[in-house]
């Protein structure tokens, strides 16, 4: 079987699905590897170093999915100017295809209905469960590492103040207030990152040990108790609140967001549309010069009001909705990426080349179209068909 590797064609993504490191890896579990040419650039990795891995380089996007059997990206399929194409549209039928999805965002049914309509096996990386023996595949935990750092880099560059404390001769200019919503691994990078800039952080969870945990990281916690069975699904992460819930957190974070200078939104159910948080109304309220990073963006966004892949201004307010935080440390990301996928194909292909295990648990987890048909769950549940 072929693995194809093309070059990512999102803005600013620089990361790449396979390193020359994990090309060796595929050429020892049995695979043929191509390399679209300049796949690697991004990282300063050379045609050259992919050869030497065993790869065979491809001059174009189009070759590559047209020989491949299994198409390994960093970002969802998207349209492709140059060929005038859209990538999932590239796919042979019947190809398999391996890499986020976001399955569930509005913006991605669209696609995934393309998928299903060309009988293309897809499994999305956002969907790897929380047990011990997925570890090794979560890849959505490491690239939420580098997102959480990033994010609050990202909102220093687009303060119009400084983030620390600074003394000077003529007074003290107070530290930037940081508002992180969602305390998972994005959240709790993030309150690290902010703590050692200087700056003031709170934060928002709805989960009782989350909350603790980003108490011990140095985040002044801000009270909202929901009951355990409404906040915490399984493996921990948060789960959809009901109606009546949402607005009540809604109304709690309301005076936190008017109070912020700069907010990190991270709060996300795992394969489903994330839930609005931030309301325009709330926006309309903030400080000329504050910052919003809504990272969730990829899943829909906790803002009402933010754009996917653009940055705007909403009455001086900075809405930043960039999708590929992690493509802006490409190399970290594209090794800890890399790496995550090549275990989950290594574990997919358990019985042999050809002979995906669609019992295991993890397979089922990430399994988004096959024969012609949608799986996911959460992707179901937001075309109204669950």
């Amino acid at each position: 079987m072929v693995i194809g590797i093309p070059t990512e064609i999102l803005p600013e993504e620089r990361r790449v699905a396979a390193i020359p490191d994990m090309v060796r890896r595929y050429r020892q579990q049995g695979f043929d590897v191509i390399v679209q040419a300049g796949a690697g650039a991004g990282i300063f990795k050379t045609d050259q170093d992919y050869e030497e891995a065993g790869a065979r380089i491809r001059p174009g996007a189009a070759e590559i999915f047209a020989e491949a059997d299994i198409v390994l990206k960093v970002k969802e399929p998207v349209f492709n100017d140059e060929l005038q194409k859209h990538e999932a549209a590239l796919l042979k039928p019947g190809a398999t295809l391996i890499t986020f999805l976001h399955p569930a965002a509005p913006a991605s049914l669209p696609m995934v209905e393309m998928l299903r309509d060309r009988n293309i096996t897809a499994f999305t990386m956002d969907g790897i469960p929380r047990i011990s023996r997925a570890q090794q595949m979560d890849a959505l935990t490491s690239m939420s590492s580098i997102t959480g750092y990033k994010s609050v880099l990202i909102a220093a560059d687009h303060l119009p103040k400084f983030v620390p404390m600074v003394g000077t001769a003529i007074g003290t200019i107070r530290p930037s207030k940081f508002l992180v919503i969602g305390a998972g691994v994005v959240g709790l990078q993030a309150i690290a990152t902010a703590k050692r800039l200087g700056g003031q952080v709170s934060v928002v969870d709805i989960r009782e040990d989350a909350r603790r945990e980003a108490e011990s990281v140095g985040a002044k916690v801000v009270g909202f108790d929901v009951p355990s069975d409404l906040a915490v699904g399984a493996g921990g992460y948060a789960q959809s609140l009901p109606v009546d819930w949402l607005e009540k957190e809604r109304a709690l974070i309301a005076p936190l967001v008017a109070q912020a200078d700069a907010i990190i939104l991270s709060a996300l159910v795992p394969g489903e549309r994330a839930p609005i948080l931030v309301t325009e109304e709330m926006v309309g309220q903030m400080k000329p010069g504050s910052v919003i990073i809504d990272v969730s963006i990829d899943q829909g966004g906790n803002c009402a009001i933010t754009e996917a892949g653009k940055v705007a201004y909403r009455e001086g307010v900075c809405l930043c909705g960039v999708k590929n935080i992690p493509g802006q440390l490409p190399v970290d990301a594209s090794w800890l990426y890399a790496t995550n996928i090549c275990n989950y194909v290594e574990n997919l292909y358990k019985q042999g080349a050809g002979q995906p295990d669609f019992e295991d648990e993890i397979v089922r987890s990430t399994l988004v179209t096959c024969d012609g048909k949608i799986h996911h769950a959460g992707t179901l549940k937001a075309m109204g068909l669950a």
